[in-house]
Protein backbone atom coordinates (compact mmCIF):
# COMPACT_ATOMS: atom_id res chain seq x y z
CA UNK A 1 0.00 0.00 0.00
CA UNK A 2 1.29 3.46 -0.90
CA UNK A 3 0.43 6.75 0.70
CA UNK A 4 1.38 10.28 1.68
CA UNK A 5 -0.28 13.44 2.90
CA UNK A 6 0.45 17.02 1.84
CA UNK A 7 3.82 18.11 3.17
CA UNK A 8 4.94 14.56 4.04
CA UNK A 9 7.07 11.80 2.59
CA UNK A 10 5.79 9.29 0.06
CA UNK A 11 5.81 5.76 1.46
CA UNK A 12 4.81 2.18 0.75
CA UNK A 13 3.84 -0.51 3.24
CA UNK A 14 4.10 -4.29 2.82
CA UNK A 15 3.29 -7.15 5.16
CA UNK A 16 0.80 -7.79 7.95
CA UNK A 17 -0.45 -4.48 9.41
CA UNK A 18 -0.36 -6.13 12.85
CA UNK A 19 3.29 -7.21 12.56
CA UNK A 20 6.13 -5.24 14.19
CA UNK A 21 6.89 -2.15 12.06
CA UNK A 22 10.22 -1.90 10.23
CA UNK A 23 11.04 1.39 8.47
CA UNK A 24 13.49 1.31 5.55
CA UNK A 25 15.34 4.45 4.45
CA UNK A 26 16.87 5.00 0.97
CA UNK A 27 20.22 6.34 -0.16
CA UNK A 28 20.75 9.67 -1.91
CA UNK A 29 19.50 9.61 -5.49
CA UNK A 30 17.46 6.42 -5.17
CA UNK A 31 13.80 5.73 -4.52
CA UNK A 32 12.20 3.23 -2.16
CA UNK A 33 12.85 0.68 -4.94
CA UNK A 34 16.38 0.37 -3.55
CA UNK A 35 14.79 -2.02 -1.01
CA UNK A 36 12.86 -4.14 -3.53
CA UNK A 37 15.16 -7.15 -3.16
CA UNK A 38 14.76 -7.29 0.65
CA UNK A 39 11.10 -6.36 1.06
CA UNK A 40 9.44 -9.72 0.36
CA UNK A 41 11.59 -11.55 2.92
CA UNK A 42 11.34 -8.83 5.57
CA UNK A 43 7.58 -8.51 5.10
CA UNK A 44 7.05 -12.11 6.22
CA UNK A 45 7.72 -11.07 9.82
CA UNK A 46 7.34 -7.28 9.78
CA UNK A 47 5.15 -4.50 8.55
CA UNK A 48 7.67 -2.96 6.18
CA UNK A 49 7.41 0.79 5.59
CA UNK A 50 9.65 2.22 2.84
CA UNK A 51 9.94 5.94 2.19
CA UNK A 52 11.27 8.32 -0.49
CA UNK A 53 13.57 11.25 0.19
CA UNK A 54 12.16 14.71 -0.65
CA UNK A 55 12.01 15.19 -4.41
CA UNK A 56 12.92 11.52 -4.97
CA UNK A 57 10.50 8.85 -6.18
CA UNK A 58 7.01 9.89 -5.16
CA UNK A 59 7.90 12.41 -2.41
CA UNK A 60 7.20 16.06 -3.21
CA UNK A 61 10.01 18.58 -3.51
CA UNK A 62 10.33 21.45 -1.07
CA UNK A 63 10.06 19.44 2.16
CA UNK A 64 13.46 20.54 3.46
CA UNK A 65 14.18 24.02 4.85
CA UNK A 66 17.05 26.26 3.81
CA UNK A 67 20.32 25.03 5.29
CA UNK A 68 18.96 21.50 5.78
CA UNK A 69 20.37 18.91 8.18
CA UNK A 70 19.93 15.19 8.60
CA UNK A 71 17.82 16.08 11.62
CA UNK A 72 15.21 17.59 9.28
CA UNK A 73 14.94 14.26 7.45
CA UNK A 74 14.70 12.50 10.80
CA UNK A 75 11.76 14.66 11.79
CA UNK A 76 10.01 13.86 8.51
CA UNK A 77 10.47 10.14 9.25
CA UNK A 78 9.04 10.58 12.75
CA UNK A 79 6.02 12.33 11.20
CA UNK A 80 5.65 9.39 8.82
CA UNK A 81 5.91 6.92 11.71
CA UNK A 82 3.16 8.80 13.56
CA UNK A 83 1.04 8.83 10.40
CA UNK A 84 1.20 5.03 10.03
CA UNK A 85 0.81 4.37 13.77
CA UNK A 86 4.36 3.10 14.40
CA UNK A 87 5.06 4.26 17.94
CA UNK A 88 8.15 2.03 18.16
CA UNK A 89 9.86 0.53 15.12
CA UNK A 90 12.93 -1.18 13.76
CA UNK A 91 14.87 0.91 11.29
CA UNK A 92 17.30 0.10 8.48
CA UNK A 93 18.80 2.67 6.14
CA UNK A 94 21.19 2.77 3.21
CA UNK A 95 23.87 5.51 3.22
CA UNK A 96 21.98 8.79 3.84
CA UNK A 97 19.01 6.71 4.97
CA UNK A 98 21.33 5.10 7.52
CA UNK A 99 22.46 8.50 8.76
CA UNK A 100 18.80 9.33 9.38
CA UNK A 101 18.48 6.11 11.38
CA UNK A 102 21.56 6.92 13.47
CA UNK A 103 20.09 10.36 14.25
CA UNK A 104 16.79 8.77 15.25
CA UNK A 105 18.52 6.21 17.49
CA UNK A 106 20.59 8.94 19.14
CA UNK A 107 17.85 11.51 19.70
CA UNK A 108 14.75 9.30 19.95
CA UNK A 109 15.90 5.91 21.29
CA UNK A 110 12.44 5.35 22.78
CA UNK A 111 11.08 5.08 19.23
CA UNK A 112 13.72 2.77 17.70
CA UNK A 113 13.79 -0.90 18.76
CA UNK A 114 16.73 -1.96 16.56
CA UNK A 115 18.91 -0.27 13.95
CA UNK A 116 20.76 -1.41 10.82
CA UNK A 117 23.19 0.88 9.00
CA UNK A 118 23.86 -0.34 5.44
CA UNK A 119 26.82 1.16 3.57
CA UNK A 120 26.58 4.25 5.73
CA UNK A 121 28.95 6.45 7.72
CA UNK A 122 29.34 8.67 10.75
CA UNK A 123 30.78 11.32 8.38
CA UNK A 124 30.61 11.16 4.59
CA UNK A 125 33.92 12.87 3.93
CA UNK A 126 34.82 16.56 3.75
CA UNK A 127 31.90 18.97 3.22
CA UNK A 128 33.47 20.77 0.23
CA UNK A 129 32.84 18.08 -2.42
CA UNK A 130 29.23 17.70 -1.29
CA UNK A 131 28.62 21.44 -1.66
CA UNK A 132 30.26 21.32 -5.08
CA UNK A 133 27.92 18.50 -6.10
CA UNK A 134 24.94 20.53 -4.85
CA UNK A 135 26.05 23.44 -7.04
CA UNK A 136 26.53 21.11 -10.01
CA UNK A 137 23.01 19.67 -9.95
CA UNK A 138 21.49 23.12 -9.50
CA UNK A 139 22.92 23.93 -12.92
CA UNK A 140 21.20 23.46 -16.23
CA UNK A 141 22.15 19.76 -16.51
CA UNK A 142 20.40 18.79 -13.26
CA UNK A 143 21.19 15.32 -11.96
CA UNK A 144 22.42 14.08 -15.35
CA UNK A 145 26.16 14.49 -14.67
CA UNK A 146 25.81 12.78 -11.30
CA UNK A 147 23.91 9.90 -12.90
CA UNK A 148 26.69 9.50 -15.46
CA UNK A 149 29.24 8.84 -12.72
CA UNK A 150 26.97 6.99 -10.26
CA UNK A 151 27.52 3.44 -11.60
CA UNK A 152 31.18 3.51 -10.54
CA UNK A 153 30.12 4.41 -6.99
CA UNK A 154 27.03 2.30 -6.66
CA UNK A 155 27.97 -1.00 -8.31
CA UNK A 156 30.88 -3.23 -9.23
CA UNK A 157 31.63 -3.21 -12.98
CA UNK A 158 30.00 -6.59 -13.61
CA UNK A 159 26.67 -5.38 -12.18
CA UNK A 160 26.53 -1.84 -13.54
CA UNK A 161 24.57 -2.79 -16.68
CA UNK A 162 22.05 -5.04 -14.93
CA UNK A 163 18.31 -4.23 -15.12
CA UNK A 164 18.25 -3.41 -11.41
CA UNK A 165 21.14 -0.97 -11.78
CA UNK A 166 19.66 0.74 -14.83
CA UNK A 167 16.29 1.17 -13.10
CA UNK A 168 17.88 2.92 -10.12
CA UNK A 169 19.92 5.16 -12.39
CA UNK A 170 16.68 6.17 -14.10
CA UNK A 171 15.31 7.12 -10.66
CA UNK A 172 18.37 9.31 -10.12
CA UNK A 173 17.90 11.11 -13.44
CA UNK A 174 14.26 11.77 -12.52
CA UNK A 175 15.10 13.23 -9.10
CA UNK A 176 14.31 16.89 -8.46
CA UNK A 177 17.67 18.74 -8.68
CA UNK A 178 16.95 21.19 -5.87
CA UNK A 179 15.91 18.40 -3.51
CA UNK A 180 19.00 16.40 -4.43
CA UNK A 181 21.16 19.46 -3.77
CA UNK A 182 19.48 20.03 -0.40
CA UNK A 183 20.25 16.43 0.60
CA UNK A 184 23.89 16.98 -0.42
CA UNK A 185 24.00 19.99 1.89
CA UNK A 186 22.56 17.91 4.74
CA UNK A 187 25.28 15.30 4.17
CA UNK A 188 27.96 18.00 4.12
CA UNK A 189 26.90 19.16 7.58
CA UNK A 190 26.62 15.64 9.05
CA UNK A 191 29.21 14.43 11.57
CA UNK A 192 28.13 11.94 14.22
CA UNK A 193 31.56 10.54 15.10
CA UNK A 194 31.80 11.86 18.66
CA UNK A 195 28.21 10.84 19.45
CA UNK A 196 28.50 7.18 18.40
CA UNK A 197 29.11 5.89 21.97
CA UNK A 198 25.79 7.46 22.99
CA UNK A 199 23.77 5.22 20.64
CA UNK A 200 22.21 2.53 22.85
CA UNK A 201 19.89 0.89 20.31
CA UNK A 202 20.95 -2.65 19.21
CA UNK A 203 22.80 -1.97 15.96
CA UNK A 204 24.01 -3.92 12.94
CA UNK A 205 26.44 -2.36 10.45
CA UNK A 206 26.62 -3.77 6.90
CA UNK A 207 29.41 -2.88 4.45
CA UNK A 208 30.16 -3.63 0.82
CA UNK A 209 33.80 -4.66 0.58
CA UNK A 210 34.19 -2.86 -2.77
CA UNK A 211 32.27 0.27 -1.78
CA UNK A 212 34.19 3.40 -2.88
CA UNK A 213 31.62 5.81 -1.43
CA UNK A 214 31.56 4.52 2.16
CA UNK A 215 34.46 2.05 2.31
CA UNK A 216 34.59 -0.74 4.92
CA UNK A 217 36.72 1.53 7.12
CA UNK A 218 33.64 3.74 7.58
CA UNK A 219 31.62 0.70 8.65
CA UNK A 220 34.30 -0.36 11.11
CA UNK A 221 34.30 3.12 12.61
CA UNK A 222 30.54 2.82 13.16
CA UNK A 223 30.78 -0.69 14.60
CA UNK A 224 33.70 0.22 16.86
CA UNK A 225 32.03 3.41 18.06
CA UNK A 226 28.51 2.11 18.77
CA UNK A 227 28.48 -0.08 21.90
CA UNK A 228 27.76 -3.73 21.09
CA UNK A 229 27.26 -3.15 17.36
CA UNK A 230 27.70 -6.08 14.97
CA UNK A 231 29.44 -5.86 11.60
CA UNK A 232 28.82 -7.77 8.37
CA UNK A 233 31.02 -7.19 5.31
CA UNK A 234 29.61 -8.35 1.98
CA UNK A 235 32.02 -9.55 -0.68
CA UNK A 236 31.51 -8.55 -4.31
CA UNK A 237 29.40 -5.49 -3.52
CA UNK A 238 29.87 -1.74 -3.87
CA UNK A 239 27.73 1.04 -2.36
CA UNK A 240 24.27 -0.39 -3.04
CA UNK A 241 25.17 -3.76 -1.56
CA UNK A 242 21.58 -4.82 -0.95
CA UNK A 243 20.78 -4.43 -4.65
CA UNK A 244 23.91 -6.13 -5.94
CA UNK A 245 24.20 -8.91 -3.31
CA UNK A 246 20.66 -9.25 -1.90
CA UNK A 247 21.21 -12.69 -0.36
CA UNK A 248 23.80 -11.89 2.33
CA UNK A 249 22.34 -8.46 3.06
CA UNK A 250 18.83 -9.89 3.49
CA UNK A 251 20.16 -12.71 5.67
CA UNK A 252 21.98 -10.25 7.93
CA UNK A 253 18.90 -8.06 8.30
CA UNK A 254 16.60 -10.99 8.99
CA UNK A 255 18.90 -12.21 11.73
CA UNK A 256 19.22 -8.77 13.29
CA UNK A 257 15.50 -7.98 13.26
CA UNK A 258 14.36 -11.52 14.17
CA UNK A 259 13.87 -10.28 17.72
CA UNK A 260 11.28 -7.46 17.45
CA UNK A 261 12.30 -6.13 20.87
CA UNK A 262 15.82 -5.64 19.58
CA UNK A 263 17.41 -7.27 22.64
CA UNK A 264 20.17 -8.89 20.60
CA UNK A 265 19.54 -12.17 22.43
CA UNK A 266 18.26 -15.48 21.03
CA UNK A 267 14.43 -15.64 21.02
CA UNK A 268 12.73 -17.21 24.04
CA UNK A 269 9.94 -19.79 23.98
CA UNK A 270 9.38 -22.61 21.51
CA UNK A 271 6.99 -20.63 19.31
CA UNK A 272 9.31 -17.63 19.10
CA UNK A 273 12.32 -19.86 18.42
CA UNK A 274 10.44 -21.69 15.67
CA UNK A 275 9.36 -18.44 14.01
CA UNK A 276 12.84 -16.92 14.23
CA UNK A 277 14.41 -20.19 13.09
CA UNK A 278 12.20 -20.45 10.04
CA UNK A 279 13.07 -16.87 9.10
CA UNK A 280 16.80 -17.49 9.32
CA UNK A 281 16.53 -20.92 7.70
CA UNK A 282 14.84 -19.36 4.67
CA UNK A 283 17.41 -16.57 4.52
CA UNK A 284 20.37 -18.96 4.62
CA UNK A 285 19.08 -21.94 2.62
CA UNK A 286 16.61 -20.21 0.32
CA UNK A 287 12.84 -20.43 -0.01
CA UNK A 288 12.92 -23.23 -2.58
CA UNK A 289 14.89 -25.58 -0.34
CA UNK A 290 12.81 -24.84 2.76
CA UNK A 291 9.54 -25.13 0.84
CA UNK A 292 10.60 -28.59 -0.37
CA UNK A 293 11.49 -29.63 3.15
CA UNK A 294 8.18 -28.39 4.54
CA UNK A 295 6.19 -30.01 1.71
CA UNK A 296 7.97 -33.30 2.34
CA UNK A 297 7.24 -33.36 6.05
CA UNK A 298 5.36 -36.45 7.23
CA UNK A 299 3.95 -37.37 10.63
CA UNK A 300 7.11 -39.45 11.09
CA UNK A 301 9.49 -36.49 10.38
CA UNK A 302 7.40 -33.62 11.76
CA UNK A 303 9.03 -33.61 15.19
CA UNK A 304 12.50 -33.64 13.65
CA UNK A 305 11.67 -30.73 11.33
CA UNK A 306 10.34 -28.78 14.30
CA UNK A 307 13.47 -29.66 16.29
CA UNK A 308 16.01 -28.46 13.70
CA UNK A 309 14.00 -25.31 13.02
CA UNK A 310 13.82 -24.40 16.71
CA UNK A 311 17.23 -25.60 17.84
CA UNK A 312 19.69 -25.34 14.95
CA UNK A 313 18.16 -22.29 13.28
CA UNK A 314 16.17 -20.63 16.07
CA UNK A 315 18.78 -20.93 18.84
CA UNK A 316 22.21 -21.29 17.23
CA UNK A 317 22.06 -19.47 13.87
CA UNK A 318 20.22 -16.54 15.51
CA UNK A 319 22.87 -15.98 18.18
CA UNK A 320 24.68 -12.63 17.93
CA UNK A 321 28.14 -13.98 18.87
CA UNK A 322 29.23 -14.95 15.34
CA UNK A 323 28.36 -13.52 11.95
CA UNK A 324 26.71 -15.59 9.23
CA UNK A 325 29.93 -15.81 7.19
CA UNK A 326 31.83 -17.24 10.16
CA UNK A 327 29.07 -19.73 10.92
CA UNK A 328 29.19 -20.88 7.30
CA UNK A 329 32.97 -21.42 7.55
CA UNK A 330 32.56 -23.52 10.70
CA UNK A 331 29.72 -25.53 9.14
CA UNK A 332 31.65 -26.26 5.95
CA UNK A 333 34.60 -27.48 8.00
CA UNK A 334 32.49 -29.79 10.15
CA UNK A 335 30.58 -31.29 7.23
CA UNK A 336 33.83 -31.88 5.32
CA UNK A 337 35.44 -33.60 8.30
CA UNK A 338 32.43 -35.87 8.83
CA UNK A 339 31.91 -36.63 5.15
CA UNK A 340 28.30 -35.40 5.05
CA UNK A 341 28.42 -34.55 1.36
CA UNK A 342 24.71 -33.92 0.74
CA UNK A 343 24.60 -31.45 3.61
CA UNK A 344 27.90 -30.00 2.42
CA UNK A 345 26.43 -29.22 -1.00
CA UNK A 346 23.49 -27.49 0.65
CA UNK A 347 25.80 -25.40 2.84
CA UNK A 348 28.09 -24.41 -0.02
CA UNK A 349 25.00 -22.75 -1.51
CA UNK A 350 24.20 -21.30 1.91
CA UNK A 351 27.73 -19.92 2.21
CA UNK A 352 27.26 -18.03 -1.05
CA UNK A 353 24.00 -16.57 0.27
CA UNK A 354 25.79 -15.58 3.48
CA UNK A 355 28.39 -13.58 1.56
CA UNK A 356 31.34 -15.92 1.05
CA UNK A 357 32.96 -15.85 -2.37
CA UNK A 358 33.95 -19.05 -4.22
CA UNK A 359 37.57 -18.16 -3.48
CA UNK A 360 36.85 -17.92 0.25
CA UNK A 361 35.02 -21.27 0.18
CA UNK A 362 38.13 -22.75 -1.45
CA UNK A 363 40.29 -21.30 1.33
CA UNK A 364 38.06 -22.91 3.97
CA UNK A 365 38.41 -26.31 2.28
CA UNK A 366 42.17 -25.86 1.92
CA UNK A 367 42.45 -25.08 5.63
CA UNK A 368 40.29 -28.12 6.34
CA UNK A 369 42.70 -30.33 4.36
CA UNK A 370 45.45 -29.54 6.86
CA UNK A 371 43.47 -30.40 9.97
CA UNK A 372 40.85 -32.90 8.78
CA UNK A 373 42.75 -34.81 6.10
CA UNK A 374 43.44 -34.58 2.40
CA UNK A 375 40.96 -37.33 1.35
CA UNK A 376 38.11 -35.54 3.16
CA UNK A 377 39.02 -32.21 1.57
CA UNK A 378 39.45 -33.83 -1.86
CA UNK A 379 35.88 -35.11 -1.73
CA UNK A 380 34.68 -31.74 -0.43
CA UNK A 381 36.38 -29.87 -3.28
CA UNK A 382 34.58 -32.12 -5.76
CA UNK A 383 31.21 -31.38 -4.12
CA UNK A 384 31.90 -27.64 -3.91
CA UNK A 385 33.11 -27.44 -7.52
CA UNK A 386 29.90 -29.08 -8.76
CA UNK A 387 27.72 -26.72 -6.71
CA UNK A 388 29.65 -23.61 -7.75
CA UNK A 389 29.42 -24.57 -11.41
CA UNK A 390 25.67 -25.10 -11.06
CA UNK A 391 25.25 -21.76 -9.32
CA UNK A 392 27.35 -19.86 -11.87
CA UNK A 393 25.34 -21.35 -14.74
CA UNK A 394 22.02 -20.64 -13.05
CA UNK A 395 21.36 -24.35 -12.54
Amino acid sequence: MSGSTPGSLNYRTDGDPAAPPLILGPSLGTSLAVWDRQTVALARTHRVIRWDLPGHGGSPAGLLPAGPAVADLGRLVLRLADEVGADRFGYAGVSLGGAVGAWLALHHPERVSALALVCSSARFGEPGPWRERAALVRGAAGTGPVADTAPARWFTPSFADSPQALALLADLRATDPESYAACCEAIAAYDLREALPDITVPTLVVAGRQDPATPPSHARELADGIPGAGLTEVAGAAHLAGVERPGPVTAALLGHFADPAGSGQPPCGDAARHEAGMTVRRAVLGDAHVDRAVAGTTPFTADFQDFITRYAWGEIWTRPGLGRETRSCVTLTALTALGHHEELAMHVRAALRNGLTPQEIGEVLLQTAVYCGVPAANAAFAVARRVLEEESSGG
